[in-house]
């Protein structure tokens, strides 16, 4: 029996859409489909766009569902709207052999939506944004990416993360913890108007890290070292890598959520259980508590939450 391709036309804001397959279950475990997926992400649009403004986007495609094979998309897709924000960006390296690639920038609700509606389940952004012309601008962003190697677990990261906040803040930096939806977590910190490099920064506090407690931490990245250990990840703020995106699913067997938490949780984490989030559970706590991670430009406004 061959299936038919369901459609539908939608408006969201005043842009139309047309959305396929929206019983297709992608969380096949869960039983989470499509329309579930467009659902969440229309629902966390307010928190979640804030943080993917003027970002140039890679997502991560499941149009079979999180068993099946996937895809990494940074060129935007085929047959995208034209009224989809683009920036075309140099690509270094690229595997494809191009030398811009033209980036999807998520500025609004109709343009998640559209993503959302092609299966992409995982948004991935780099530390900086774009201005109005789509020119690339400094990181306002840095990042600390805290990899468990097993058996070591996100409670042994959140021990890292607590003692990597003290060493920010005896530089006058603030930092926002969120789970990565994974295993692991991530530390990010505002970084707007300051002279340092984020990149040579983040090495130092990692390797000063490193030295102080060795049997618990690792700064480089050789996959033999890391057993039992916490992987500070700095690299992350090379300008030529992304990271997973706040409130983004993660295409595991249930449908976890990149998920800001308070340093009250990182504290309390006694269970690799307990920093284990839901689309569901998202919506919830972004209901009850707003977010939790404020954009730098929010942040230097005082227009937070």
């Amino acid at each position: 029996m061959v299936r038919v391709a369901q459609k539908v036309r939608v408006k969201v804001d005043d842009r139309e859409l047309t959305l396929t397959n929206l019983d297709k279950v992608l969380y096949p475990e869960f039983g989470f489909t499509k329309a579930e997926v467009i659902d969440y992400y229309s629902r966390v649009a307010p928190v979640m766009i804030p943080h993917l403004k003027g970002r140039p986007v890679t997502v991560k495609r499941y149009p079979g569902g999180v068993d099946q094979p996937f895809f990494f998309e940074k060129n935007r897709p085929a047959h995208t709207p034209d009224w989809v924000r683009t920036a075309t960006l140099p690509a270094p390296g690229s595997t494809k052999d191009r030398e811009t690639i033209d980036y999807a920038i998520v500025d609004d609700l109709p343009t998640l939506v559209y993503l959302a509606g092609l299966a992409a389940l995982e948004f991935h952004t780099p530390m900086w944004r774009v201005d109005e012309q789509g020119r690339a601008q400094q990181p306002d962003t840095m990042v600390f990416d805290l990899d468990p190697g097993a058996p070591a677990t996100i409670v042994e990261c959140c021990q890292v993360a607590l003692r990597l906040r003290e060493v920010l803040q005896e530089d006058g930096l603030d930092a926002c913890p969120k789970t990565s939806g994974n295993k692991g977590m991530q530390v990010y910190v505002p970084w707007s108007h300051r002279s340092e490099n984020p990149s040579e920064y983040s090495k130092a506090v990692a390797r000063r890290l490193e030295k102080e407690r060795p049997d618990e931490i690792v700064s480089q990245m050789a996959r033999k070292l890391r057993p039992g250990k916490v992987f500070i990840d700095w690299s992350q703020n090379n300008p030529a890598k992304t990271t997973v995106t706040p409130y983004s699913l993660r295409a595991n067997r249930i449908p976890t959520v990149s998920t800001p938490i308070t340093w009250e949780q990182v504290e309390g984490c006694d269970r690799p259980e307990d920093l284990v989030f839901t689309a569901g559970e998202v919506l919830r706590r972004v209901e009850e508590l707003g977010d939790l991670m404020v954009p730098p430009e929010r942040s230097a406004t005082g227009d937070g939450p």
